[in-house]
């Protein structure tokens, strides 16, 4: 049983305890003696029996002042022995001492008012009776590491009170030998509950910083959103072809299955997807889109999955990429056959784990991000020509929806021109009330090779045109020849070709009033991306 807690000088206290022993041996052994010295005292003459006498006294006065020192000495040690076990016993952290199988073998009044149990009842319990249950293992490797190496462990788990309740502590563990050289471990208890609360509370903050930081970033993307022109708020048409189409929209909406939308420039490939999203589970998160095909290549992977400041020469600040911004919600890769083949297989990671890191970060990053993907190429004709990954193929194809060109839409016209015309007259202040039969007539026998986006950009010029109630054509549109449905080209090649000669029609004119870009219905920047990929130069 220790001794440790015992206030010297009680009469429980074995050093007391054996001082008085050791003044009852003295005192019977000086009874014993006595009767010879008087025998040698007798035998000696007087002047011997005065010297005898003073180095008696001169002896006695020693043994006085050694007992003196003795006795204080011993007050010094009973002090500093109860401070040491006031120091022990009443530390601000819990000591105890753990055998090799476990099992407590002392611990301070700290320790039981941590457990909440009596000290009494603490000795020869296994320490992990007081440990969570999902935490033991932690201890448990600790322990094996601190007994085989020696070295002293620190860490962090949750231990149990006698009531069940649960509170966390940093244990401090040393190896050490008990005084019969049996190892073990010296175990430091310290209460940090009210530090992981903080810690907790400073994560809270933090989580709720970042949540704030993307919703203004959110915030800023939809502004930019609101600020551009879009085709149509609807999709308009009746036709079988349309109504195919949203069919599929109907099938897949509800899923966060991927999808691959196909089609010719200007078909509304964005409006199907915005149709996609509108209608999915993740409608009230964001719809963030990128034109892959409007980027320069080495801005593309930061736009994509973002950059940490210093990253590069102009990263001012961190930058959240479009796939975080998009958590939660969906991810709209435009012209996704534009994206340069290093960034597909960073791509491919992201829509097979949800994982990537952003520029100048080893940190990996997991999100929940739909993606839906649009592409006006032959993308099979491109895997076959190697400028696209095979396995990205095989991931983004699961559920491919084709938007029909207009040309096979001739029923939607007349409903189309209806809806543009009403549009565009309310935004110019002007009133179109009626469309005469032989524009009707031209429009719907133009091929319109620029689709939905051509039809709108002629009806705006004409809309402009028109002085009066009744709606005239400024373009000259012409019925195409049949040459055109003859020829062999691929489409890749038609498109080629009409750009050239929509380009030479304009003096080369990218941008701007009456240019190439206004014309086809494209972005200045994407019509320059189309014409580098096709090659297209002034001669």
């Amino acid at each position: 049983m220790s001794n440790k807690g015992k206030i010297p000088g009680s009469a429980a206290d074995p050093l007391k305890g054996s001082g008085q022993d050791l003044r009852k041996r003295a005192e019977e052994k000086a009874r014993q003696n006595c009767a010879q010295v008087q025998k040698d005292l007798m035998a000696l003459s007087p002047e011997e029996s005065r010297r005898k006498i003073h180095e008696l006294r001169v002896h006695q006065i020693e043994l006085e002042m050694q007992n003196e020192e003795l006795r204080r000495t011993q007050t010094e040690l009973d002090a500093s022995r109860e401070r040491y076990f006031n120091l022990y016993d009443l530390a601000p952290v819990g000591y105890c001492t753990v055998s090799e199988k476990g099992l407590i073998l002392e611990a301070n009044l700290s320790a039981a008012t941590l457990l909440n149990v009596a000290r009494g009842k603490l000795v020869r319990q296994p320490f992990t009776r007081f440990i969570l249950k999902e935490h033991q293992d932690i201890h448990y490797l600790h322990r094996k590491h601190l007994f085989e190496t020696g070295e002293p462990q620190t860490y962090e788990l949750q231990m149990v009170k006698q009531d069940k309740t649960s509170f966390w502590v940093r244990l401090d563990t040393t190896a050490a030998k008990d005084t019969d050289g049996t190892p073990v471990c010296r175990v430091v208890i310290i209460d940090i509950t009210e530090h992981k609360r903080v810690e907790e509370v400073e994560n809270a903050i933090s989580e709720i910083k970042r949540n704030k930081d993307l919703l203004e970033i959110e915030r800023g993307y939809l502004q930019d959103e609101i600020k551009l022109l879009y085709n149509h708020e609807n999709i308009i048409g009746q036709s079988d072809g349309l109504k195919y189409v949203l069919y599929k929209v109907e099938q897949i909406a509800a899923t966060d299955t991927n999808v691959l939308v196909l089609g010719e420039t200007g078909t509304g490939k964005e409006l199907v997807v915005r149709a996609i999203h509108s209608n999915s589970l993740r409608k009230n998160r964001t719809l963030v889109k990128v034109n892959c095909a409007a980027l320069p290549p080495n801005l593309i992977e930061s736009e994509l999955f973002g950059h940490e400041k210093g990253s590069f020469t102009s990263s001012q600040a961190r930058f959240l990429g479009r796939f975080e911004v998009a958590n939660g919600g969906t991810l709209f890769l435009d012209e996704i056959g534009e994206l340069p083949l290093d960034l597909q297989a960073k791509l491919l990671r992201v829509v097979e784990d949800g994982e990537f890191e952003r520029l100048g970060s080893t940190d990996t990053i997991k999100v929940d991000t739909r993606i839906v993907v649009a592409t006006n190429r032959n993308l099979e004709e491109e895997v076959r020509n190697g400028r696209f990954r095979e396995d990205l193929w095989y991931r983004i194809n699961i559920f491919p929806i084709t938007m029909p060109p207009l040309r096979d839409r001739m029923d939607d016209i007349a409903l189309l021109v209806d809806f543009y015309v009403k549009k565009i007259s309310k935004r110019l202040g002007k009133t179109i009330e009626i469309i005469p039969k032989s524009v009707m007539s031209t429009l719907q026998n133009y091929h319109w090779p620029g689709n939905v986006r051509e039809l709108q950009n002629v009806l705006e010029r004409a809309v402009l045109n028109s002085s009066g109630p009744t709606l005239h054509l400024l373009d000259g549109l012409k019925k195409p020849s049949m040459d055109l449905y003859a020829s062999k080209k691929t489409l890749e090649e038609v498109e080629r070709d009409y750009i050239v000669k929509t380009l030479e029609r304009t003096e080369w004119k990218v941008g701007g009033k009456d240019s190439a870009s206004e014309i086809l219905g494209l972005n200045r920047s994407t019509l320059r991306a189309r014409m580098r990929k096709l090659d297209i130069r002034k001669p």
